[in-house]
């Protein structure tokens, strides 16, 4: 049966991530895959459009030494090791993307929202990771069951 060597799963570290995992840890096992996992943090003078007038290199390095804490725990918990769990800044379609190519993904695994709109269907992130991919994506369902 044709499958997937290797996956990327696209992670925001949020509880809803943990929806996401489980499955790509599905789809590694199904198809004896190799895990990835991306987390990209969004520099905060992006997020904001550069216009902060403070220096919050202090905040940004405990923003990445957190995420790191929990990339590391999810790594764990899926048994993904340290040479296979990524954490990038910059934004995240664009780095989900080059991170893909890099490693020679053939699928990327990310979560989605079920609201209307394609956008919305699938947050900003995995409709931009959606629309740059030359590679399959599986938009994983996140959210509560009662969303719509």
């Amino acid at each position: 049966m044709p499958g997937y060597d290797r996956l990327l799963l696209a992670v925001d570290l949020t509880e809803e991530s943990n929806v996401v995992s489980s499955k790509a840890s599905e789809l590694a096992d199904l198809f004896s895959s190799e895990l990835h996992i991306v987390h990209v943090l969004e520099p905060i003078s992006l997020a904001y459009g550069g216009d902060v007038p403070m220096d919050l290199s202090s905040v940004q390095e405990q923003i990445h030494e957190q995420a790191q804490a929990h990339l590391t725990d999810l790594g764990a918990a899926l048994g993904v090791p340290k040479d296979r769990q990524h954490l990038i800044f910059g934004r995240p379609e664009n780095e989900i993307h080059r991170t893909a190519e890099s490693i020679e993904a053939d699928l990327i695994v990310v979560g989605s929202h079920g609201r209307a709109g394609l956008a919305l269907l699938l947050g900003s992130t995995a409709n931009g990771v959606l629309h740059g991919a030359t590679i399959d994506v599986l938009a994983v369902h996140v959210g509560s069951a009662g969303e719509s």
